[in-house]
């Protein structure tokens, strides 16, 4: 079975000169058109949209290539794009919200949650064979989840401050009604029973605002991550493909043979693992999945490895995937990354890290250089042609 990938970016629309996030997504889609472009709720945001990938090696081409484009649009503009959960400065205010009806009537509805909708996210598809095994996957992917938000951390500042938390924009997602651990469920039919239970309730107005740490894609045959930051490097979004991949591979792998997923019922551990993931990082302890104790990141993330290593040599992934660890550990989380740069420097030059590393150019190793920008010649980017397929979406939902 191909289980092929397909991942959506947010980006936030920042002032290249002051580093402010400014609601001007709006000129950026005019520019690129809309052919794998979308806005968001908040008009300091935009969507890419990948096409369909085999191979990791195809998504990284993808993802790269966009980020070019965006940005090189964007600082046509004087603009700069940012690809992580949150950027430093930013202003809340209820004024910037997308001249969309749906959009108005989520912010009117949700208020301070709407306003506060300063934060992208990074969503990978991955191809299952129905809906009934989309959702009972669910529950075998749902206890690996908070390792894959812990890789992709990157947002420790908000409003100009350190909050302390590695992963901010998690915090801040969380207080929608439906977000965090999606649940267990007999089959799609018991799912979309409860989907329509939560519309009819009015908490939620369609099934575009389910936002679960994973969940069924409404309109495709595919399983959607939703947990994680937006990520500055290319590279992390590709790890965190891979491993998704993996784990649906293997979820369907057990369900094919027959695996009962013997949810206890018991999700508060899963909440509890997604805060401790979001608070740490790749710095600081997670809770383990199979133990349920607090170890290491590190060995954590090398446990699932192992544990996954079948599903992704059946993709051809294990080697990308294995050295893409490597280096994310030695490197750190981009929170970890940027807090370093602000200790070393200062807060814009933070903030030129985060833009400089979205459009795919790497600083030399602990730079600390103040303003002006550092120039550094664009990274190599190997990769594969991209295939034209169909390109994967979710319209019109925040975050």
């Amino acid at each position: 079975m191909t289980v092929r990938i397909g991942a959506e970016e947010e980006f936030h629309v920042l002032d290249a000169e002051s580093g402010r996030l400014v609601p001007r997504a709006g000129l950026l889609l005019e520019r690129l058109g809309t052919t794998g472009f979308a806005s968001e709720l908040q008009q300091s945001a935009v969507e890419s949209n990948s096409e369909v990938h085999d191979t990791l090696d195809g998504l990284y081409a993808d993802l790269s290539g966009t980020r070019r484009r965006l940005a090189a649009t964007a600082a046509a503009e004087g603009l700069a794009v940012v690809a992580a959960g949150t950027v430093p400065l930013a202003r809340v205010t209820p004024r910037d919200v997308t001249a969309d009806a749906r959009f108005r009537r989520m912010a009117e509805e949700y208020r301070r949650v709407a306003d506060e909708q300063l934060i992208c996210s990074a969503q990978v598809h991955a191809d299952v064979p129905d809906r009934d095994t989309a959702v009972r996957a669910m529950c075998l992917v749902s206890p690996w989840l908070p390792p894959l938000l812990a890789l992709s951390a990157s947002s420790p500042y908000w409003l100009g401050s350190d909050t302390g938390y590695a992963s901010w924009r998690t915090m801040l997602w969380q207080r929608w009604p439906t977000a965090g651990p999606a649940g267990c469920y007999r089959d799609a039919a018991e799912y979309d029973a409860a989907v329509a239970e939560l519309i009819g309730s009015g908490v939620i107005s369609d099934t575009g605002m389910l936002y679960q740490d994973v969940r069924p894609s409404a309109h495709q045959r595919t399983l959607e991550l939703r947990i994680g930051d937006a990520c500055p490097r290319a590279e992390t979004v590709v790890l965190i493909a891979g491993l998704f991949r993996a784990l649906v591979r293997d979820a369907c792998h057990r369900l094919e043979r027959g695996a009962d997923p013997r949810c206890d019922g018991h999700h508060e551990w899963l909440r509890a693992a997604a805060w401790r993931a979001a608070r740490s990082g790749l710095e600081g302890p997670l809770v383990d999945p199979w133990t349920r104790r607090a170890a290491p990141a590190h060995l954590v993330l090398r446990r699932m490895l192992h544990r996954l290593r079948p599903a992704l040599e059946a993709s051809g992934d294990f080697g990308t995937v294995r050295d893409l660890l490597d280096e994310a550990l030695a490197a750190g989380s981009a929170a970890h990354r940027l807090r370093r740069t602000v200790r070393e420097a200062d807060l814009p030059t933070g903030i030129d890290l985060l833009v400089t590393e979205t459009r795919g150019d790497r600083l030399p190793a602990r730079a600390g250089a103040r303003r002006p920008r550092p120039q550094v010649a664009a990274r190599h980017t190997a990769g594969r042609p991209r295939t034209p397929l169909h390109p994967v979406t979710t319209p019109g939902t925040p975050g």
